[in-house]
């Protein structure tokens, strides 16, 4: 977890915080304020796109009234809140953990400081690839407790009781129900990565500095944000109609998804949830990004001065 520099001066040496540890508890701690924070825009944005009616003006609104007079006034917006907090949590830890693993390795392979576009997008790829592999069986619970309410028929009290449910009725196979289009779904994690590094690097090119304020790293996420999720929603759809209870019995898979929300939806069918999701991610992503920032700042100086204090008495 930590590491010795040499003694400077003959003063004896200091345990230094390691990168790995500063990546992964800044990552953690991004993800786990972010789902406190934002948590009923993601029940919302669950109902929406488990919804297969053809797309109305104030749906979104309906559906949170329902929510509240139905199933636990607004305690029920906070419902799934557990495996959304474990999954986000653990899942940015992990992310960025290896993306700056991933990013390390191959500056060094290129034997450059300055990555390129291509480099960004394969190290956000692989490091998406490896989050989104480990975390699936927590995406599958929380997908499903957020797509109904908690004394719905079958409904999963808990995660715990969700994890067991699906190994007595599913086998371990149903912890990765919709992997792969969560696969198709790290374009946009790469593209956003990608997107705001070179925000970022344009952003510090321009101050002839690095060290970005709290407002350039705000604009430089929700930049990004913008035109990953642009492009990529649709697949998000898609996931979430394959890791619902109803899953079995009314998709074969990921290309009959397709079929019938085009045949019974048309294109906006791929859509829905967008807005909430804009509105949820905007703002999810611009907290994720900067409590990260400053934690990967704030982190060391506090290990450094909790280490000095305790060596000093």
């Amino acid at each position: 977890m930590s590491r010795i520099v040499p003694p400077v001066d003959g003063k004896a040496p200091n345990p230094v915080l390691s990168k790995a540890v500063i990546e992964g508890v800044s990552g953690f701690t991004a993800g786990a304020i972010t789902t406190l924070t934002m948590h009923p825009l993601d029940v919302l944005k669950t109902r929406l796109q488990l919804n297969t009616q053809k797309p109305q003006l104030g749906t979104s609104f309906r559906i949170l009234r329902q929510i509240v007079h139905t199933e636990g006034n607004f305690r029920a917006l906070y419902r799934g809140l557990m495996p959304n907090f474990a999954g986000n949590s653990i899942s940015w830890s992990l992310y960025f953990l290896w993306y700056d693993k991933i990013k390390t390795r191959v500056q060094t392979f290129r034997g450059d400081e300055k990555l390129s576009m291509s480099d960004y997008l394969l190290s956000s790829a692989s490091a998406g690839t490896l989050t989104a592999i480990f975390t699936n069986p927590i995406w599958v619970v929380k997908t499903r407790m957020l797509s109904s309410g908690r004394n719905a028929p079958g409904a999963y009290r808990s995660m715990s009781h969700g994890l067991r449910e699906i190994v007595r009725t599913e086998g371990v196979r149903g912890f990765w129900r919709g992997l792969i289009p969560s696969l198709f779904g790290i374009s946009h994690g790469a593209v956003q990565f990608a997107a705001y590094e070179m925000f970022k690097n344009k952003r510090a090119a321009d101050l002839g500095s690095p060290k970005l304020n709290n407002w350039d790293i705000l604009i430089s996420s929700g930049a990004s944000k913008i035109v990953a999720g642009s492009v990529t929603y649709p697949y998000q759809v898609v996931k979430v109609r394959l890791q619902s209870y109803e899953a079995k019995t009314n998709y074969l898979g990921v290309i009959d998804v397709l079929g019938k929300i085009w045949k019974h939806e048309g294109v906006m069918g791929f859509y829905k949830g967008l807005g909430p999701n804009l509105v949820r991610v905007l703002p999810s992503t611009c907290v994720t990004f900067l409590v990260y920032e400053n934690m990967k700042t704030s982190l060391p100086m506090a290990y450094d001065h909790l280490i000095g204090t305790s060596l000093d008495t």
